[in-house]
Order: C-alpha cells, then structure tokens, then sequence
C-alpha cells in the first residue's frame, strides 16, 4: 500500500524535517502515527498525500514510485486518499451537506445516489441538524467533524487524519475513532496522528513515533 525507503525532507536550505524514514503500511492496516510537537508528523502526512515531494529517498503509494509516476496520474491517485487536515480546509460559501459531499461530486455522481449517505453520515458526527450551515457559523469542533465527514465519505483506500479529535470532546473523540475503525472493517488503510494517548489506548492498532525527524520505535497492538 504505502512504502518509504530512507525518505528526507527539508523545506529550502533548512535543516531536515525528516531523516531516513523507512516503514510500510500494509493496506487494510490501522496505524497512529505519534510524537512530540515539531517531530515531522504533518510533513510525513503531506508526503503521503503528494502535498509535497521528499528531498531524497523513495516513496511508493498504491504500487507506484512516486519519483517515476507521471504528474498526470497525481490526480487519480490523491482521489483515493481522503485527508482530515488540522485547519480544515472547508470552502467558506458551501454548506456543510455540499463540502462533505464534494468528493462525491468530483466523480461525476448523481446527488440522488449519495444524499442519504451524506446526510446520515453528518448525523453520525453529531451535525444532523447543520446540514444548511456554512463554516463560518461553525464552531471549531463542528467544522473539524465536517471535515472529518468529507474526508470519509467517499470511502477512500487510505486515509490520513492530522490530530482529528483535537478541537472535540472525549465522547465524540472515540465516536469518531469508531467511524474510522469501521471505515477500515470495509478495507481502508487507516493513520492518525496524534497526541492524545487515551485514544490510542483505547484502539487496537501499532503506533509509529517520530523524534526530530527519526522514526525510533514501533509498537504492535496488544492482544
């Protein structure tokens, strides 16, 4: 599924965000990603969503060399990846039904054929009820269950989540973590990183930590 081999990163002239990073993400996997502010875990997730391309080393994504791969192709790749970013990314002048729905939409869907799904799955985050509301009359935590919502809705092979229960509660926290446990039941590889050490200890997946850039240690789930 997802493959790095002795992956660096730098922005610029700057020192190296990430330093020879290697691990593989088998598909169907559940996997939280960890460490301390300013580790290198929003860089490592921007790779993975070809938001940037690594200064070294070799990336694989869905059986394809990132470095080989024609820019052409980046689309239908990154259509597969649903992203939960920390500062959400909703588009301002749509509800919060059409910025869930837009990935459906991009494919050329009927609305006919996904409003239910669209509006149940807004109930299942709490958001039932906001289906009219634009971002702005959103508190933080509603626009990062919306984006939340998006990320999910199109069922993509991977998804990748940026510290997705940072701005909610403890109870819609693990709500939440259910939604992406049951989207990885259907088969999608799921990452999340985080630093709420709760939630990880309430799921059953491996733990990757990043220190300075290095990838330092591993854990399996306990049985």
């Amino acid at each position: 599924m997802i493959r790095f081999e002795n992956v660096g990163m730098r922005y610029g002239a700057g020192a190296e965000v990430l330093r020879d990073v290697t691990f593989a993400l088998e598909a169907g996997s559940f996997t939280f990603l960890t460490g301390p502010s300013g580790a290198g875990k929003t860089t490592l997730l921007k790779l993975m969503y070809l938001g940037e391309a690594p200064s070294r080393g070799l990336i694989t994504l869905f059986g394809r060399d990132l470095a080989t791969a024609k820019r052409r192709d980046f689309p239908e790749l990154r259509r597969r990846v649903g992203v939960v970013f920390q500062d959400f990314r909703l588009l301002d002048h749509l509800s919060a039904f059409d910025n869930v729905a837009l990935p459906l939409r991009i494919t050329g869907r009927d609305p006919r054929d996904y409003r239910q799904d669209v509006e149940e799955l807004l109930s299942w985050v709490g958001l039932g009820d906001r289906l009219d509301a634009k971002p702005a009359t959103l508190s933080g935590g509603e626009q990062q269950r919306v984006a939340i919502a998006r990320a999910v809705v199109a069922r993509p092979d991977l998804l990748l989540a940026d510290e997705p229960t940072g701005n909610v509660d403890p109870d819609m926290g693990q709500r939440l973590i259910r939604l992406f446990a049951e989207l990885n039941k259907l088969g999608t590889t799921v990452l999340i990183a985080t630093h709420d050490r709760a939630l990880i200890a309430s799921a059953q997946a491996r733990e990757m930590r990043l220190v300075d850039g290095r990838l330092v240690e591993l854990r399996m789930p306990r049985l």
